[in-house]
């Protein structure tokens, strides 16, 4: 399956990127979402049954303008709509005043009202009856179809009481002043949809322009785009990293703040990685290249959050249902309205009144929105903290979980080996460390950091051998040095024990606590000794482990928790860690872990810090909740306000700048998760 963006104009309500979806999936071999908060569609598609250009028609044939995403994308649409606000505010203005204003009333007044009214209903409001009349010749309904519906029959009534009906009132003032609050509302609406994208095109435009490439041992500035693999580029103090790579000379600090959300900058020496996009904060540095272009970290998340923000929730599904059946409900009622003030009173006027009031505050333009914007604010956000959430079914799973399972090694712990402070005499530490130094053990590395750290230089090995399963053996200073990973023998004697370790992360114990706030019962699951697993269990708070554990039976593990009722987040950074994360309900990747690890996550923790772990639980959480709160206020107001106005308690106008404020209000409401902050950024 090939997957492709385009980018869409011209829709204006859930209803309208509920019919291209349809369309789009009703073809073979497609599977499309369609975002209104970001105007685009996500398609797979299979190119032996389906071209791109497949796609733009049928969009367009639904009627609606496509294109692919990074086509030249005009402003058009939205300048257009800032020139018809302008003309509606311009032209309702006196109109409202001279209908509302009785000394401004003059005989013939009417005529100036229908003057004006016209050019608001039918120009101004052209986007809501240009979609309505591609509905009708699709045989479908939408938010669109009410508002003209609505507009329409209040200019028509009016012009047919100006004409026709002595003495009757007009209603023109009612459908300009719907027309100028509902363009209002998307007005606004469209900037607060902007907004809400903003981190995401923040984290964007973080990359380097320009790298400076070394050729011959001459600097030579490039566009980043030429850079390739394996190019070597400096890095000056204070200057942004081009690309991701491996540093080869020079040591500094480097912020990844931008990625990580981590507030302290970390060390960067010959033979660390470093990401495009961060920023080298004192030394200088020379870089090897090793991704470029779209295989780089940044471009990564940003592909990930794009990813995260086209999909939808389950709730909002929900609402897409409950939408396509709305619309003509809605019109049903308000025919019905019209026909029982009729029946009831005799007076048209009253009935056509209710009947317009009825369309206006039904239209549901706001639960378009509930889903999307949430999930653009709340992702963007989360990047800019360095939480990736892979897709907006993610969020209904952190309400349920119950108990979180954390890998030990590179997890909970540093995952760097070290020498425990054990009182093994100096001078056998010189010469195992010395032995060790010629290994590439895990454990004999610890040994000869260890040894360098007191001794700066290690004298040098003779007839170094790696004994399999054993340990290591050579010569030092004329010395036969033994090592067997336990014990060190010179010339045959024991001198002492080594003990290694691994050390706990300082802010584990702190996320542990946070983690159990959140109600959650942690298990630490690990493949080491029991007295290991204990002893860092008890330092971080811990009191459920399972222990000895080999990497293929830690899926295994996990199906246990879950066949005895809970319900299992797993946090994870290794290759063995993969099958447990995929088994999860929900799988938590750091992302200092293996790609596999991080492919099999459901939530991936950039920074290594198992705070993040909460963080990314906690903005879940929030972003489900202000999805459900949008979608409750956006369904409401329709339930609290439809029996008003079939009552005839609801002047249309008031209707209009409810509806036109239920959209602001779902988007303004979230846009407060901008505010969401974590306590690593206090650190």
């Amino acid at each position: 399956m090939t997957e492709i963006t385009l980018e869409l104009e011209g829709m204006t309500c859930a209803g309208c990127a509920t019919r291209i979806e349809r369309r789009l999936n009703e073809l073979d071999g497609v599977e499309a979402s369609v975002n209104l908060a970001t105007e685009k569609a996500t398609v797979h598609y299979d190119e032996a049954d389906v071209a791109v250009g497949d796609l733009i028609r049928e969009v367009e044939a639904a009627g609606y303008r496509a294109s692919p995403a990074g086509d030249t994308h005009s402003e058009g649409p939205a300048d257009l709509l800032r020139v018809r606000l302008a003309a509606a505010i311009a032209l309702t203005v006196p109109l409202a005043a001279v209908a509302m204003i009785g000394p401004l009333q003059f005989e013939g007044w009417e005529w100036l009202a229908l003057a004006l009214a016209t050019p608001v209903v039918f120009w101004a409001g052209w986007p809501f009856h240009r979609a309505t009349l591609a509905n009708i010749r699709h045989r479908a309904v939408t938010m669109d179809t009410l508002i003209s519906l609505g507009t329409i029959a209040a200019w028509t009534w009016s012009v047919v009481a100006l004409v026709a009906v002595e003495s009757a009132d007009t209603y023109f003032e009612v459908a300009a002043v719907i027309t100028t609050l509902i363009l209002l509302g998307r007005f606004l609406e469209s900037g607060a949809r902007r907004r809400s994208g903003q981190a995401l095109r923040a984290l964007l435009e973080l990359g380097v322009r320009e790298a400076r490439v070394l050729r011959d041992g001459v600097e030579a500035p490039v566009p980043v785009e030429e850079l390739a693999v394996g190019d070597l580029f400096v890095v000056r103090p204070g200057e942004k990293i081009a690309t991701d790579g491996v540093v080869v000379q020079g040591t500094s600090a480097v912020d990844r703040s931008l990625l990580t959300g981590e507030p302290l900058p970390e060390d960067a020496a010959p033979g660390d990685g470093v990401a495009g996009a961060t920023v080298n904060v004192s030394g200088r540095l020379v870089v090897r290249a090793t991704r470029v272009g779209a295989d780089t970290a940044l471009a990564q998340i940003a592909r990930l959050v794009e990813q995260a923000q086209a999909g939808k929730a389950p709730v909002q599904r929900l609402a897409d249902r409950v939408s396509a059946v709305f619309v003509p409900v809605v019109i049903a009622i308000s025919l019905a309205t019209l026909a029982g003030w009729l029946l009831a009173t005799g007076d048209g006027a009253d009935a056509f009144t209710a009947a317009v009031a009825v369309l206006i505050i039904a239209c549901p333009c706001a639960l378009g929105l509930a889903t999307p914007t949430a999930l653009l604010v709340g992702t963007g956000r989360g990047a800019q903290l360095g939480i990736l959430i892979r897709g907006p079914e993610v969020l209904e799973r952190t309400r349920t979980v119950t108990t979180v399972v954390l890998d030990k090694t590179g997890t909970v712990t540093e995952g760097k080996i070290r020498l425990a402070e054990n009182g093994l005499p100096l001078e056998a530490l010189r010469l195992a460390g010395a032995v060790e130094d010629a290994s590439e053990h895990p454990i004999g590395r610890a040994v000869a950091e260890a040894a360098r750290a007191h001794f700066g230089t290690l004298p040098p090995v003779e007839g170094f051998r790696n004994v399999p399963g054993r340990g290591v053996t050579g010569v030092v200073e004329g010395h036969r040095v033994e090592v067997d990973r336990g014990s060190v023998l010179v010339d045959g004697a024991a001198v002492g024990r080594l003990t290694v370790e691994d050390t706990v992360k300082p802010t584990s114990a702190e996320a542990l606590a946070e983690l159990r706030a959140l109600g959650l019962a942690p298990v630490l699951l690990t493949g080491d000794s029991e007295a290991a697993a204990r002893a860092v269990a008890t330092e971080v708070g811990i009191e459920r482990v399972l222990a000895g554990v080999l990497p293929a039976h830690k899926a295994a593990e996990v199906r246990r928790l879950q066949e005895s009722g809970e319900v299992v987040a797993m946090i994870g950074d290794g290759v063995n860690d993969a099958p447990a994360l995929a088994q999860a309900d929900l799988g938590l990747a750091l992302g200092t872990g293996t790609d596999i690890a991080l492919e099999a996550s459901d939530l991936t923790l950039v920074s290594g810090d198992l705070r993040a772990a909460a963080d990314a639980i906690r903005l879940s959480r929030r972003v489900l909740a202000t999805i459900k709160g949008n979608l409750f206020w956006a369904f409401a107001y329709n339930v609290a306000a439809i029996p008003l106005a079939v009552a005839g308690l609801l002047n249309p106008i008031v209707a209009a700048g409810a509806m036109a404020f239920s959209s602001i209000f779902v988007v303004t409401n979230s846009l407060r998760l901008r505010r969401f902050s974590s306590p690593r950024e206090r650190t």
